[in-house]
């Protein structure tokens, strides 16, 4: 308690010229140093969550550990294609879909038990390939993680209403490993990063398939969790894929070249953009992989330890 209050005495004096001098609050964080993951929830009481919250995310997946449930569907996405804007967040590289057509892009099926409308993509990634996904398999992280929410269209009319409330977000979590080949999806994005180099600069995309961002595979781990960036919502169910799609060197390379300022003041590389794990507090992690169905039948199974897609040895295999 001692130590928190002497943080937080630290932190005032910075917070408060922050504000005097109008910056926001949403500028003022960051992913290092006073203003990092482990200070958001002092800078600003709107944040408590980030730091007093029991279902925060991102987490790490312990494949032993799943709790398999029949009652789990295979997940839905919507094929059709989308325009949109690729964004320079300063935090992020973030895609937003164009929803003023009527023609939008949900997702159902999986844990859910309502409508939910796809809304943007967050790109999370390293300066260095062992360290860059927000979510980690037995307390391994990947190059790079995509990150695609979308909000309860059921209940709430837009996103930011829905990120307040509860079941109102849907995350589904993508694991990128290095690749000679990428995922063609991946590549419609990743050929407009030199348009973004700086925060706030933005870049058009045309037709993106969300769906086939998606890796080949109809199993995956759901746990109810938060956003992982400030104020830390805790409203938004996750979906982790139970496979990685590929990202190339050079594709990686080229987002390891975006800053998180302008031109003139270019600061830090925007990449490490990650948030440490949270502890699940008892969280159940479930899984739609009926092992013991597949342990009769002989097949691999990604419950248990030895026979799962991201399995620790597969991974080191790999690097």
């Amino acid at each position: 308690m001692f130590a928190a209050r002497i943080t937080l005495q630290a932190l005032l004096p910075a917070a408060l010229f922050a504000v005097a001098v109008g910056v926001s609050w949403e500028e003022w964080w960051t992913y290092d140093g006073i203003s990092g993951p482990a200070f958001w929830g002092l800078i600003n009481p709107e944040w408590s969550l980030c730091n007093r919250g029991r279902r925060q995310s991102p987490v790490n997946l312990e494949p032993d550990k799943l709790l398999f449930d029949p009652n789990l569907r295979l997940l839905h996405v919507d094929k059709h294609r989308v325009n949109g804007v690729l964004v320079n967040t300063g935090h992020s590289a973030v895609f937003t879909v164009d929803n003023t057509t009527r023609r939008h892009v949900n997702v159902t099926g999986g844990p859910l038990s309502y409508l939910y409308q796809l809304h943007e993509l967050h790109l999370h990634y390293g300066l260095h390939d062992d360290m860059g996904s927000e979510h980690t398999v037995n307390g391994h992280a990947f190059p790079a993680e995509i990150q695609i929410f979308g909000f309860n269209s059921q209940l709430y009319s837009n996103y930011s209403d829905a990120l307040q409330r509860a079941q109102g977000i849907v995350g589904i979590s993508i694991l990128l490993q290095l690749g000679d080949l990428s995922n063609a999806e991946l590549r419609l994005l990743t050929d407009q990063v030199e348009k973004i180099r700086h925060g706030g600069s933005s870049a058009q995309v045309t037709r993106l398939s969300l769906q086939g961002l998606l890796p080949t595979t109809e199993t995956y781990m759901t746990y109810d969790g938060s956003a992982t960036m400030p104020a830390c919502q805790e409203t938004v169910t996750w979906i982790v894929l139970n496979k990685p799609i590929y990202i190339t060197k050079q594709q990686i390379h080229g987002l390891r070249r975006l800053m998180q300022g302008d031109p003139k003041h270019p600061k830090a590389p925007l990449g490490n953009n990650f948030r440490q794990t949270q502890p699940l507090h008892f969280r159940p992690v479930r899984t739609n992989i009926d092992f013991k169905n597949n342990q009769k039948e002989g097949k691999f199974c990604a419950s248990m330890y030895n026979s799962v897609h991201y399995k620790a040895n597969e991974w080191k295999r790999r690097r």
